[in-house]
């Protein structure tokens, strides 16, 4: 999917990121923006994946909400 409309649609999916990863506020998901690396970095810091398996779980969840 094209980086500006994911960013676009990124506060529609917010709520979605919010029930796969609870930890996660609403201020760091809005600062995501729609950005699989960001998301990877914040779920590296809270929840203590390896940068390769938050990359996966960032990648997949943007690949899953298209």
């Amino acid at each position: 999917m094209n980086q500006d409309i994911l960013a676009g649609k990124w506060k529609q999916v917010i709520g979605k990121a919010k029930e796969s990863w609870g930890k996660l506020t609403d201020d760091e998901l809005v600062r995501v923006e729609g950005h699989s690396e960001r998301l990877a970095g914040l779920l590296q810091e809270k929840y203590g994946q390896s940068k390769e398996e938050a990359e996966k779980s960032a990648s997949a969840f943007f690949d899953k909400h298209k």
